[in-house]
């Protein structure tokens, strides 16, 4: 594969919103924010899985302080609600892992689109205006970059939105393990995994950091193979 291959994108474009996206993700003033783009992965992914396993859908709650929720209804136990409950902390990481292998087929432009066209769905289940606020910056935003901006735009964009989903999957499990040792998310993803299963939900967290972290790593071999 060769993610930045005959789109006219350098090396040094591809470091450089690696760069930025690190900067967007690590430093936590600017994080504070970003952060709501990576919870309406997460919880979107909790919604689609819901919908794929045949759960009822009720809807998606985004809040300020970057935390969300995914309601749905259907039986309390069973391989359902465990695979509703595990596809969240996964989600933005298997998203930018799609993304980079659509930047390495050169389809950035289509990348663009398919955002678009989930956040349009998207709020469709959101039942709170800050969530619908901040699904609508974010497709606006993706719009812009689409309608109005040259393809080396778009491509940089592409990068920089593929670096930040795949280094912005890591984060929130770190946070998710420094919470459980406070004890301040008893009803944490992977805690309720861990009623529901018997596993511990210590076991849940290092499976979710797992796959973020070799997701990563993946996306970032794409992303940087024969990229100068």
């Amino acid at each position: 594969m060769n993610p930045a291959g005959g789109s006219g994108v350098s090396q040094i474009m591809v470091v450089g919103m690696g760069v930025l996206a690190l900067l967007l993700v690590g430093y936590s003033a600017v994080w504070r924010v970003t952060r709501t783009a990576v919870t309406i992965v997460h919880e979107g992914g909790h919604a689609l899985v819901a919908v794929l396993v045949g759960r009822r859908l009720e809807g998606i709650h985004l809040h300020s302080d970057t935390s969300g929720l995914a309601i749905s209804r259907g039986r309390p136990t069973g391989p359902g609600v465990m695979a509703t409950m595990a596809a969240g902390y996964p989600m933005p990481s298997l998203v930018g892992l799609g993304c980079a292998s659509l930047l390495g087929a050169n389809k950035v432009t289509g990348m663009l689109w398919v955002g678009i066209v989930v956040l349009v769905a998207t709020l469709f289940v959101v039942r709170n205006g800050f969530g619908v606020f901040a699904v609508l910056a974010t497709g606006l935003l993706l719009a812009a970059i689409a309608f109005l901006t040259p393809t080396i735009v778009q491509s940089a964009f592409g990068y920089l939105i593929t670096w930040f989903l795949l280094l912005g999957g890591v984060r929130p499990v770190s946070e998710l393990q420094a919470r459980r040792r406070r004890r301040r998310s008893r009803d944490s993803d992977a805690d309720q995994l861990g009623q529901l299963t018997g596993l511990p939900g210590g076991l849940w967290v290092i499976m979710f950091g797992l796959t973020t972290l070799g997701c990563l790593l993946l996306g970032a071999v794409w992303l940087l193979h024969l990229s100068g």
